[in-house]
């Protein structure tokens, strides 16, 4: 009986060819081995005992190479080139099992809960599913993990980026240009705003500001009216002066950093999308201004961070929008980050509304609403922007029997 080691040699480039076809993971029957030297062409004739030298690429059947191999050495050809190559493959289970974690990998993307909480980043998820796996599946839902992470901090609260990247990553460097998080992180950013990709780094860095990353602490205003929390910082005396003369608050980011939010607060304050609404209330209550906070369209670092401390101190938040695509994602944004509730917009708000005025600007691009599974698909249907404006005096009436 012949010995594996007598195998070997001149009839390598055999071996290594059915090593490589078997280890497909299908059934084989033949292989396709060459080209062979003159050496090997004579080394398998006499192998297989042929009458005749093989040409220069030739078909071997796997079913003679089992007889031929069970009679010599006692092994199958699978057995005897796992011995001499190395443990066979199989590509065709790998290959499935990379379709199932490629697969499990963006159904999980796609359920994350930051991303069902802003249903604008299904479209960042298309595209990152449309831009493929980067390296292995394993390294990809690390990647992002890591940006998730830092998209569940966004808005920010007026922190520099060094700082978010520390706090988040830990790493000062982790969301520095060019760093694959950062890229995905402003690619979801340009979703949940509907702008287009940065192209250079000032508008990469305008990008990160308007999702409250920056060192500025006097850009960033938020409006109040009608809050007098208990302190003598001067965001309180600001705010208590305003309350006391009917006016309407202008807080910078470093006041409301400074201020004290722990007493003298309602039980509810309202959150508007849009300045003339504020304007309005401000001409109706005076003094008796309702507790109210606007938003002036999306939030800024100021206004992310008044209402995180208001919910904190366990006040009740309340929040209204215009009823089009854009205010549906603000308000998505603002009940993610701030724990607030949406007020009076829901698929029956909405339908009430735009029976009293048919008339409106189309919705524009559209995403689901998390707090009503209807409100969507009736604004779709419909087409008819609703703005904040439009129903003020239903809204204030309601603030006035607070």
């Amino acid at each position: 009986m012949a010995s594996l080691t007598e195998l070997s040699g001149t009839l390598q480039p055999i071996w290594l060819a059915v090593h490589a076809r078997l280890s497909s993971g299908q059934t084989v029957r033949t292989v396709r081995v060459g080209p062979l030297s003159g050496e090997s062409r004579a080394a398998l004739a006499d192998l297989l005992g042929l009458d005749r030298l093989p040409g220069e690429f030739a078909i071997v059947r796997v079913s003679d190479l089992d007889d031929v191999l069970t009679a010599a050495v006692g092994a199958t050809t699978t057995e005897v080139v796992g011995q001499l190559i190395g443990p066979l493959d199989n590509k065709a289970r790998r290959r499935q099992e990379t379709k199932q974690a490629k697969k499990e990998l963006w159904e999980w993307l796609a359920n994350h809960d930051v991303v069902k909480t802003q249903p604008a980043l299904q479209v960042w998820v298309g595209q990152v599913r449309q831009a493929g796996v980067t390296g292995s599946t394993n390294r990809t839902e690390a990647d992002l993990r890591r940006a998730l992470d830092v998209l569940a901090r966004l808005p920010a609260t007026g922190t520099p980026l060094a700082m978010l990247a520390e706090e988040v990553l830990g790493d000062p460097h982790g969301l520095d240009d060019g760093t694959r998080c950062a890229g995905l992180v402003l690619r979801a950013l340009t979703a949940i705003y509907e702008v287009e990709p940065p192209a250079d780094a000032p508008a990469r860095r305008a990008l990160w500001e308007r999702a409250g990353v920056a060192d500025d602490e006097l850009s960033p205003v938020v409006l109040v009216a009608g809050l007098r929390p208990a302190g003598d910082a001067p965001g309180n005396r600001v705010l208590a002066a305003c309350a006391d003369s009917g006016d309407a608050a202008a807080l910078t980011l470093r006041l409301v950093r400074t201020m004290a939010v722990q007493s003298n607060l309602p039980e509810t304050v309202w959150a508007f999308e849009n300045p003339s609404v504020l304007a309005l209330a401000t001409a109706r209550f005076g003094r008796e201004f309702p507790p109210v906070v606007c938003t002036a369209g999306w939030p800024n670092s100021a206004a992310i961070l008044l209402l995180q401390r208001l919910r904190m101190a366990g006040c009740r938040l309340n929040y209204h929008g215009d009823f089009d695509g854009e205010g549906v994602r603000i308000a998505a944004n603002v009940l993610a980050r701030t724990g607030a509730t949406a007020w009076r917009m829901n698929a029956s708000d909405y339908l009430r509304a735009l029976s009293m005025s048919p008339s409106g600007n189309p919705v524009g691009r559209m995403t689901e609403a998390p707090w009503d599974a209807e409100l969507a698909a009736q604004m779709r249907r419909h087409d008819r922007t609703v703005s904040e404006e439009r129903v003020a005096d239903e809204l204030l009436d309601e603030l006035a029997v607070q």
